[in-house]
């Protein structure tokens, strides 16, 4: 049985290891480590309010309709139910520290969604293809997380 608080997933070119998951305290803290050019699509959640401070890389965040370049040390502030993404634009991989509150909605999403990788784990996989983005809407929308994707 994994360890509910040390838990790391990998979905979509980013390793999520959850440092802390308490929603009944009111937050999660996650490290992500992120690979060169992947990001989440724009996505929004009126339940958690969501904060990334970069360790290190370059990060582009979109919030709403402004874009920021970020690296070590920057902190941006997602407001609850606020259109953002990020990607990291640098060449090698990126870490951010993201803290979600009361983070229901962001546990919920990557503990269905990723794919949970073996205690330890601290380096990206090789990539697996591209993911099951109707799966992956279908869970978000299962826990409070809309991604705003193109429909075919």
């Amino acid at each position: 049985m994994s360890d509910p608080q040390t838990d790391t997933y990998y979905l979509a070119g980013i390793l999520l290891r959850f440092l802390v998951r308490d929603p009944a305290a009111g937050y999660c803290l996650v490290e992500g480590l992120v690979g060169p050019g992947a990001g989440p699509p724009p996505n929004r959640h009126p339940a958690d309010d969501e904060a990334f401070y970069v360790l290190d890389g370059t990060f582009e965040f979109i919030v709403g309709a402004e874009s920021r370049t970020t690296t070590a040390g920057d902190f941006v502030k997602i407001p609850r139910g606020e259109v953002h993404t990020f990607r990291n634009i640098g060449q090698a991989p990126a870490r951010a520290l993201i803290l979600n509150a009361p983070g229901t909605a962001h546990i919920g999403f990557f503990s269905q969604a990723g794919q949970l990788m073996p205690p330890g784990t601290r380096e990206l996989p090789p990539p697996s293809g591209p993911p099951d983005v109707p799966r992956l809407l279908e869970i978000g929308r299962q826990n409070g997380i809309e991604f705003l994707v193109p429909q075919h």
